[in-house]
């Protein structure tokens, strides 16, 4: 089963918030019900972008990736083609 690194935003904070799961589906519904305490304040989250990879490995690398430059500078590189 493949990984998915994901981006959520929050219109209610403007924040974003950056995971990973093999089952993103369920892991919104949590994110959403308030489930994950540290984020719950930001309910509700949608998923902005998300990509699939087939190891537990490149996923973790793309997640702190994405951590250590910020989800949005990361979204925004994306638009701009960098």
């Amino acid at each position: 089963m493949p990984f998915t690194v994901y981006i959520l935003f929050s219109k209610s904070t403007q924040k974003y918030y950056t995971g990973s799961t093999q089952d993103l589906e369920n892991r919104l519904l949590e994110h959403n019900s308030g489930e994950t305490k540290s984020i719950k304040h930001g309910i509700p989250w949608e998923v902005v972008w998300k990509t699939l990879l087939p190891s537990r490995a490149e996923v973790m690398q793309l997640e702190t990736k994405i951590k250590k430059r910020g989800a949005k500078r990361f979204l925004e590189d994306l638009s701009q083609g960098t």
